[in-house]
């Protein structure tokens, strides 16, 4: 499994082909890990939390996420999860693998790994040591610490402060969602679930799920 990967980027960096539709212009360049970025967007409407009919194998409390649909499944049982949309590794930082949820944060403070200090320093980029938890912190408001083995993978189930990544390849390995979806989410996933992260390589090994649509019955009613 591809754990050795820097840790992951924190503020967007964007293809302007994907985050723009045509006829807009950006309002910054790109950069490989920091980007501050004045065009806003929402996220297309799929990306939206769903109660979702979701045939699989995987036990209640297990999530699945999905790299490559950019979609994050809480299995709730009983062919049911939650679906929400998430922003994952652009290319070359994506990974897979099955790991756990080690500890949880609410407002988490950010800090930057040495080498990204650096190197966005020889970009004229200066980052923080650490920065506070709050709105303006690149985790967002919740954040939920991926383990394998016991030790800290360095990636994270995250808010952020660029909910108009979500649905695109931006980040260094994380996963970002809107933070009314994290805090959903950090509500019902518990240390030490399981998570299967689906993408790059396949070290997930084979997972058994199949997405098959929106529950309409709960949507409308709840429960």
């Amino acid at each position: 499994m591809a754990l050795g990967l820097a840790a992951c980027s924190l503020l967007a960096s964007f293809d302007t082909a994907s985050a723009f539709t045509r006829g807009q212009q950006p309002a910054a360049q790109r950069s490989n890990d920091v980007t501050f970025v004045a065009q806003r967007r929402e996220p297309d409407e799929k990306f939206q939390r769903r109660v979702v009919r979701l045939a699989t194998t995987e036990a209640p409390g297990t999530i699945i996420i999905d790299t490559n649909n950019k979609f994050l499944y809480l299995v709730e049982g009983n062919d049911r999860a939650i679906r929400y949309g998430v922003g994952v590794g652009r290319e070359g930082f994506g990974w897979s693998g099955i790991v756990k949820i080690g500890r949880k944060e609410e407002w988490p403070e950010w800090r930057p790994p040495k080498e990204m200090i650096a190197r966005e320093a020889r970009k004229g980029h200066h980052l923080p040591v650490v920065q506070k938890g709050g709105e303006d912190n690149p985790l967002g408001a919740r954040a939920m610490y991926l383990y394998k083995g016991g030790r800290d993978t360095i990636f994270r189930i995250h808010g952020t402060n660029q909910p108009w990544t979500i649905g695109l390849n931006m980040s260094s390995g994380c996963i970002r969602m809107m933070n009314k979806d994290v805090e959903h989410l950090y509500s019902r996933a518990q240390i030490g679930a399981k998570v299967i992260v689906i993408g790059p390589g396949n070290k997930q090994g084979a997972v058994a799920f199949e997405d098959r649509g929106i529950d309409i019955l709960r949507t409308i009613f709840g429960g």
